[in-house]
């Protein structure tokens, strides 16, 4: 059993520090990057080159939010394409650190994580030997940079001395040709994007490695690309491990994964991970950071908690099956809103899908599905959702109420932003 949380004050698997006046660590400029994709993957490595940190922000993000994070995360410069200006607020990250970034706030406020070169470098070389990535690979960056999916690409490519290909946004037509007209060999996608170019026949078989994360992927997805011959690899990860820190559910190299399994059934629990790409803190937030932390009694290892729910399948690779706080109890069964999807996205009519929950007074909570169908002007019904739903998913899973919406909404990572789903109207109060 895991205890209690003791304050973390440094990186996993970094020793305590001799803080003498010749030895104490100098601390290192955090320059707050905001530009068009390509000018900023150049700004980040040139700031990476003098051993700064960086924290990219979303330059298309309304002015009054990036000031908040401006103000809640203290760089010390930011470099904005018209030119790099000191903050005179700014306060400086420990030595060693290599980024700042934002979390999705999928559940909560933002949080700038604080990731340090030495994971740089132990997730470039996790995927490099997992992966065979050498200086020859062409990766391609078509994802956001101020979401860790996209960072850890220029991240992984610096450690493997690869050459990175910048699109400027995601294309379907330019990611199609860019391993014949750009020789690209490996490309990092969220499901949403794989699926789309899986619907417009793009010959992603072309990539050496087709990389998804920042949500769940689907069996069925899954299925979808190898009847193409694409090759894909599901990355499991977190902001707070440096993006993807287990493929295929096997944990890279230096990487530990348990579940732990208090009040959850059918060895299902939380997933926590410990290893050196895992964050050092969240940025002027102590109280968040000490709660990140479980420490074993045992060991006196700390585990993050992901706050993900899994299982490891019998042949001991992990299983993402959803987010803690994202179940519907229904009846007392605890449903996952991405099982429902995952088979309810197969219905013919239904282009996106999302699933909630809503109150009941019998079952506690019902569950509703969000549905985009891929014909506007003929939505599939209930009834139809209900049926299809009998052939693939448990009694408790079916869902009870359908919204048309025209999309869901989604983080840059393409997580299912579930807190701004419009509630469903209740039957009681109509």
């Amino acid at each position: 059993m895991l205890g209690v949380i003791t304050p973390k004050v440094r990186c996993q698997g970094m020793p305590d520090p001799i803080l003498t006046p010749s030895k104490a660590p100098i601390d290192t400029a955090l320059v707050a990057i905001v530009a068009p994709r390509a000018q900023a993957a150049a700004k980040i490595t040139e700031a990476w080159d003098k051993g700064e940190a960086v924290l990219v922000l979303d330059p298309a993000a309304p002015e009054s939010a990036r000031a908040e994070l401006l103000a809640q995360l203290a760089p010390t410069h930011i470099d904005d394409g018209t030119g790099r200006r000191n903050l005179p607020d700014g306060q400086p990250v420990a030595a060693g650190t290599a980024a700042v970034v934002v979390t999705s706030g999928t559940s909560a406020t933002p949080k700038g994580v604080e990731l340090t070169t030495a994971g740089l470098n132990a997730i470039g070389a996790g995927f490099a030997q997992a992966l065979t990535v050498t200086e020859a690979d062409r990766p391609l960056l078509c994802l956001p940079l101020h979401h860790v999916s996209g960072l850890a690409v220029l991240a992984r490519a610096r450690f493997s001395h690869s050459e990175v290909i910048v699109h400027p946004k995601f294309d379907l037509a330019r990611v199609s040709r860019a391993p014949e007209e750009q020789g690209a060999t490996i490309v990092s996608l969220v499901p949403t994007m794989l699926s789309r170019l899986l619907d417009a026949k793009a010959p992603l078989n072309k990539f050496r490695f087709v990389i998804t994360g920042g949500a769940p992927l689907t069996e069925s997805l899954r299925a979808r690309a190898e009847r193409q011959r694409v090759a894909v690899v599901d990355a499991y990860g977190l902001s707070e491990t440096w993006g993807g820190c287990a493929l295929n559910g096997r944990p890279l190299p230096g990487i530990e994964i348990r579940i732990t399994q208090e009040n959850r059934p059918e060895n299902t629990g939380e997933i926590l991970v410990r290893g050196v790409p895992v964050m050092c803190q969240y940025r002027n937030d102590t109280a968040a950071s000490e709660r990140a932390f479980i420490t074993d009694p045992e060991t006196g290892h700390s585990w993050l908690h992901t706050k993900d729910v899994g299982t490891f399948d019998p042949e001991g690779r992990l299983v993402v099956i959803d987010r803690l706080g994202d179940f519907v109890i229904s009846g007392g069964v605890n449903v996952s809103p991405s099982a429902v999807e995952g088979a309810l996205i197969e219905h013919p009519e239904v282009l996106d899908i999302a699933v909630g929950g809503r109150p009941d007074d019998h079952w506690g909570q019902q569950v509703v599905a969000y549905v985009v169908p891929r014909q506007k002007k003929r939505p599939p019904t209930l009834e139809d959702l209900q049926n299809f739903a009998r052939r693939r998913l448990s009694a408790a899973q079916i869902p009870r109420d359908l919204l048309v919406c025209t999309e869901i909404p989604r983080t840059a990572g393409g997580k299912i932003l579930r807190r701004r789903l419009a509630p469903p109207p209740n039957p009681h109060d109509l």
